[in-house]
């Protein structure tokens, strides 16, 4: 799902500005674990216990390129979701770490999306030409169908922000705010990456536990 475009490492200036909202259903949910590991500020960085996870994502949308895709693509894989838009400063900025990241884990147990929320298509891959960025980006500017996906999961207001899904869909971290150094997110990865499954237990039909 990559396009044929070369890596190099690009780096431009930015400052980020953040609009607040006044509640956070994903940080009330982390909070509720009994864990405080939300750090207020520009990079807010969240994970989730998988205990504390909510229903999968489902999702369905067509990239820049034409293609079709959806939540189901990507089950049994870990998903890294960059929502961005081609006028944002600091998703110039961070787009280097993301492709750099993309390759890395591009033996298929990771994957990466982008969602652009406000472009056209040739907007959209003119920026992944110009930033060399080879994973799909979902467009989202029209129907807005994703980001109702992910609403209560990532502040509608703030670009970029990025978000980690288990092998199940579920939102496993999300970064809210521009990715300050490759490092953070690696270590998401693999940290979700290194999750093991439980197998749920098989339900026995009520009729066999009956005394015979």
């Amino acid at each position: 799902m990559r396009r044929a475009i070369k890596v190099s490492a690009v780096a431009l200036a930015a400052v980020l500005a953040l609009s607040g909202c006044s509640t956070d259903p994903l940080a009330e949910q982390y909070r509720s674990g009994g864990n405080q590991n939300y750090i207020a500020g520009d990079g807010t960085v969240l994970e989730i216990p998988a205990a504390n996870r909510d229903a999968p994502i489902e999702f369905t949308s067509t990239t820049d390129a034409g293609k079709t895709v959806s939540a189901k693509d990507y089950l049994g894989k870990v998903l890294v979701v960059n929502f961005w838009a081609a006028y944002c400063d600091p998703c110039r900025f961070e787009a280097p770490n993301l492709e750099k990241l993309s390759q890395k884990h591009d033996d298929g147990a990771a994957e990466f999306l982008g969602v652009n929320i406000a472009d056209t298509a040739d907007t959209s891959l003119a920026f992944a030409r110009k930033y060399q960025v080879t994973y799909p980006s979902a467009l989202d500017a029209d129907s807005g169908s994703v980001r109702l996906a992910f609403a209560g999961k990532t502040a509608q207001s703030a670009l970029p922000t990025t978000l980690v899904l288990d092998t199940q869909g579920r939102v496993a971290a999300r970064i809210l705010g521009q990715l300050q150094s490759a490092s953070i997110l690696d270590t998401i990865i693999e940290s979700v990456l290194a999750e093991k499954a439980v197998p749920a237990e098989k339900a026995v039909p009520a009729e066999k536990n009956k005394a015979q």
